[in-house]
């Protein structure tokens, strides 16, 4: 996955980040911005996991998109 990609189309992506991860607030998504290392810091925090579990989830998700 190209996360320039994901950045310029944000609002597209939010949309697919949030079906995999529901506890994600729409405050977090604004905060995320397509940028992936906020995405990990929000998925770590919100679930609490490890930044390798988090890590391992989202290449799984960036497979699939």
């Amino acid at each position: 996955m190209n996360w320039d990609i994901a950045a310029g189309n944000w609002k597209t992506f939010k949309g697919t980040v949030k079906e995999q991860w529901g506890k994600l607030t729409e405050d977090d998504l604004t905060r995320i911005e397509g940028k992936r290392d906020q995405l990990l810091g929000v998925v770590q925090q919100r679930y609490g996991i490890a930044k390798d579990e988090a890590e391992r989830q989202i290449r799984d998700w960036e497979r699939l998109h």
